[in-house]
């Protein structure tokens, strides 16, 4: 049996028993906040309830090491539209201690993927196609500061409404400890 099998399956069993009606809700997040965090499969469960949230409270985005790289990437997108068409009006950008994208190394990446099959043409092509691979996939070295990043790039983009707090917070993966790192009620306009 495979895991989407498996799935499958218990999706089945959900639906018949209608398990969902637990769940339901609206698109629209009752404490009116989006999250940005880390993908970390140790926050998937963890960091709602170390934040009180409940099906339907927040809007939450996911992404390798929560960091905003590009100022019109998806990333920024959503969190645009959770403002703007989702009746959001905080932003938290919660990073973690122990992540991933902290120990990232390019070339080890690229290496894994050129052992998987990518070949090695691929990687000259995005060379001179502007794609500077290290830029790309790297990562950060301390997360209070990728967090103070991407907070400061929430906040001062062109786009976004000034009247929207962005606040910064590290939880710990272990236990949900939540310290915060950028107290977004402090600033009422750009910096």
């Amino acid at each position: 049996m495979t895991i989407l099998s498996e799935i499958l399956d218990y999706n089945d069993t959900f639906v018949t028993e209608k398990q969902y009606e637990q769940y339901a809700t609206t698109k629209f997040p009752d404490k009116r906040i989006v999250i940005l965090t880390c993908m970390d499969t140790r926050l998937t469960e963890l960091l709602p309830k170390a934040m009180n949230l409940k099906n339907g409270d927040a809007k939450i985005i996911k992404s390798a090491g929560a960091v905003v790289t590009h100022p019109f990437g998806g990333i920024m997108r959503s969190l645009i539209v959770a403002v703007y068409e989702l009746h959001a009006d905080e932003v938290y950008i919660v990073g973690h201690h122990d992540c991933g994208m902290s120990a990232v190394d390019t070339g080890r990446i690229i290496k894994k993927m050129s052992d998987r099959g990518i070949d090695e043409t691929i990687f000259k092509t995005l060379k001179y196609s502007g794609v500077d691979m290290e830029d790309w996939l790297h990562g950060f070295g301390e997360v209070t500061e990728s967090v103070k990043m991407s907070v400061d790039a929430v906040r001062n983009h062109p786009l976004m409404d000034t009247k929207v707090s962005v606040h910064g917070l590290v939880v710990h993966p272990d236990t949900g400890k939540l310290d915060i790192i950028v107290d977004g009620y402090k600033y009422n306009s750009r910096a």
